[in-house]
């Protein structure tokens, strides 16, 4: 398991945050190139504090389906996906993502795009989708490396906050820093506005940060365009 320590029970790892990257992409499973888009997700999303799996690299159809599923059934936080987006007859990760999603989240997915959109305006033919499953938020990214740098900036502005969110915290209440409700993450400076963890320095809140990532009764997660 990568970057959680001991797996609990389910499977996933035993962090504050816990995430799997798939790596949607005929070619890749089948060893024609190297999968390159995954490592970057699952680099990026470690930065954000994320203990990370995979990424799993597998055809895209029905394997990204089974591969979400079982994501969500181990219980992660967050899975994200590369590859299988765009418009090409191959491309069907929106499809497969779409059959595991109890709700969508189209702004998330409406960010991405437009994060790639004046750089690069084919960015606009990604199809991606986010959402939620059961517990889980689950975010397709193109398979380019530039489309999951500009979906990993959307991501870093967000993801933690909607993981806190669909975990029960409270609504940021203004425009104002959100102050801590529970205890200090081991390793982490203080943020103002509650209590500290013993020994932990106290920083000013970062206006642009929406939520801590901390969380009453926090609960370990059980197991872990082309």
């Amino acid at each position: 398991m990568a970057g959680g320590g001991e797996p609990a029970a389910g499977g996933a790892p035993t962090s504050p945050y816990a995430a799997l990257v798939v790596t949607a992409s005929n070619r890749a499973s089948a060893g024609v190139y190297p999968d390159r888009g995954g490592p970057l997700v699952a680099q990026g999303l470690r930065e954000l504090g994320f203990a990370v799996d995979g990424p799993q690299v597998v055809p895209d159809g029905d394997p990204v389906e089974a591969a979400l599923r079982a994501g969500v059934t181990a219980g992660y936080d967050v899975i994200v996906t590369t590859g299988g987006t765009g418009v090409s007859p191959t491309d069907r990760t929106p499809e497969a993502t779409r059959r595991v999603l109890d709700r969508e989240i189209p702004g998330i997915a409406e960010a991405i795009r437009a994060e790639g959109r004046d750089k690069v305006p084919t960015a606009a033919l990604s199809r991606g989708l986010a959402g939620t499953a059961a517990g889980t938020l689950v975010v397709n990214l193109p398979g380019s490396t530039g489309g999951v740098r500009d979906g990993l900036a959307v991501l870093g502005r967000l993801l933690v906050h909607a993981v806190d969110q669909m975990r029960g915290g409270d609504h940021v209440p203004g425009p104002g820093p959100h102050p801590r409700t529970g205890p200090a993450v081991p390793g982490e400076p203080h943020r103002t506005g509650g209590p500290a963890a013993p020994g932990a320095p106290a920083v000013s809140a970062d206006p642009a940060v929406s939520a801590d990532r901390s969380v009453p009764g926090d609960r370990a997660r059980p197991g872990s365009p082309n």
